[in-house]
């Protein structure tokens, strides 16, 4: 499964290193791409993945996801 959000707020590698540190401890997930300046969070991982938990994760570490 493979899911990607919009994400406003990121400004430079700090960013990515943030949300991915955020994201890939939650169960399910495999892989984080974070594009900085596209404003766009990718994950991929198993069934267990939710996009709820990836979308709590990424405003719990600072940043805003869009609807």
């Amino acid at each position: 499964m493979t899911l990607s959000v919009a994400v406003t707020g990121m400004s430079c590698g700090c960013s990515a290193s943030t949300i991915r540190a955020q994201v890939l401890p939650l169960r399910g997930v495999e892989r984080v791409e974070v594009d900085v300046l596209g404003g766009r969070v990718t994950v991929s991982g198993g069934p267990l993945l939710e996009e709820s938990q990836v979308r709590a994760a990424i405003v719990e570490a600072g940043y805003k996801v869009a609807s």
